[in-house]
């Protein structure tokens, strides 16, 4: 028979009641996504949380802002979700949690990333980083990937952009340096908001000073396609004439980052 130290027995004993607690942890989930190739490595599963403090002005899901607009659950039921198809995605990718932006709902979604961490799982967060204060550098222990959006590096046209502050973002970023986790840094490419040369190399500036842990640049052309969700809503959306990037714009940008030595997609 098999020895078992009372440590040992302790700590398990505390790992169920952890494990316990956090499933009854509540969130609010906007939607869930299987088979999502560009949120992160691979093929993956993603929790859509709701709720954001920001207001971007091409944002294509105006309808995460408001936290109770989600379906309520508790991290039980959300894993509920993905347990059946765990093994598939262990194998092919792993899950990501974006938004919405995650942190407002930073309890909830620190359980789901623990027990999806418990299943052998890649994980991925989505965020801004704009309320990384209200964690503390353990809460980043279960997470693998960091997903994280600059919008712009000018704090005033980001302000003007988001209708937030820059820099707790850029702290963010350099926290998240600090500890070593590694970055995919995802920028939005607006024409007249943020394809101007000097904004992009003042960016690449920025992220050279972050080291190593910047694995890829992700330069995503804005589209149309939340448009109608502004106006079901009965929102003011002001970028209707704002065109799609050219290849041109966006080959640009692309090689602005390259010239820096980043993995850029």
């Amino acid at each position: 028979m098999k020895n078992i130290s009372p440590s040992t027995e302790s700590n398990a004993a505390a790992d169920a009641i952890s494990a316990a607690e956090d499933g009854q942890v509540v969130g609010y989930l906007h939607s869930v996504e299987t088979g999502a190739a560009a949120d992160g490595p691979g093929v993956r599963f993603i929790f859509f949380t709701s709720g954001c403090q920001f207001r971007c002005l091409y944002c294509h899901n105006p309808d995460t802002w408001k936290l109770h607009r989600g379906r309520k659950v508790t991290v039980d039921e959300a894993m509920k979700e993905l347990t059946p198809m765990a093994k598939f995605f262990k194998l092919t990718g792993g899950v990501t949690i974006s938004g919405g932006e995650p942190l407002m709902q930073a309890e909830f979604v620190g359980a789901l990333f623990r027990r999806c961490k418990a299943l052998g799982l890649h994980t991925a967060l989505d965020t801004q980083g704009f309320l990384h204060g209200h964690v503390d550098d353990s809460y980043f222990n279960a997470i693998d990937l960091v997903l994280l959006d600059i919008k712009q590096i000018d704090p005033v046209k980001y302000k003007e952009l988001t209708a937030q502050e820059l820099q707790p973002t850029l702290d963010f970023a350099r926290r998240l340096a600090r500890l070593g986790k590694k970055i995919w840094l995802r920028y939005v490419l607006v024409p007249g908001l943020t394809d101007e040369v000097d904004d992009v190399e003042k960016l690449a500036d920025f992220l050279e000073t972050l080291g190593g842990v910047v694995e890829r640049v992700d330069v995503l052309p804005f589209h149309q396609l939340g448009a109608h969700k502004w106006q079901e809503l009965g929102m003011e959306y002001t970028l209707t004439d704002t065109p799609t990037p050219t290849p041109q714009l966006v080959n640009r940008v692309k090689q602005q980052f390259a010239a820096r030595g980043f993995l850029v997609q």
